[in-house]
């Protein structure tokens, strides 16, 4: 089993924050406090992260894919980040966007253009917290999201929801898309 999201972001916010240590320490008190703030931030993430408190509603994802305006301000510096990683992870990879399954269904990560996306006009299950639904995908597909940090899994109810809401969408003919963080 692999390192997961809380224990990388803990690194991150430990690097940040001896960034934070340093500059203060050459003088630069001012230059030194937007890493102290991103330390911050990503500490509580690794936090609500962990598997034993798993509280993907920190980040503020609304059932529409959006974030409101605070929850972009206090967590930028994580959203952000990590919208940067997964486009470098992608490019460094080459892993196609999507991978058909069985028919008419597809996972993959989160799809940031609309040519990431299967053909057909998908059904979209987000099974992300910190990705924002794009807005070009706001008209005409289906989306149902189901907010899960990355390298953990949704909640039984949420997968059986989820489940029952893509058989519907199915009875009408529609693909179906599960996407989380990476694929």
């Amino acid at each position: 089993m692999g390192v997961g999201i809380s224990f990388l972001i803990a690194l991150k916010a430990t690097t940040l924050f001896l960034f934070f240590a340093y500059l203060k320490n050459l003088g630069f008190t001012l230059f030194s406090l937007p890493f102290l703030y991103a330390s911050l931030i990503s500490f509580l993430v690794s936090i609500a992260s962990h598997p034993s408190i798993d509280l993907p509603m920190l980040l503020g994802k609304t059932t529409d894919g959006s974030f409101p305006l605070f929850s972009l301000i206090i967590f930028g510096p994580y959203i952000y980040f990590v919208r940067v990683f997964s486009m470098l992870r992608r490019l460094r990879s080459g892993e196609p966007p999507y991978t058909q399954v069985h028919d008419y269904l597809y996972v993959g990560g989160w799809p940031s253009s609309p040519h990431m996306l299967p053909p057909g006009d998908p059904a979209i299950i987000d099974c992300t917290c910190e990705f924002p639904r794009v807005k070009d995908f706001t008209v005409g597909l289906p989306y149902r999201c189901i907010p899960t940090w990355d390298t953990r899994s949704p909640q039984p109810a949420d997968i059986e929801s989820a489940v029952k809401w893509a058989s519907r969408q199915r009875d009408l003919n529609r693909p179906i898309f599960v996407h989380c963080a990476y694929g």
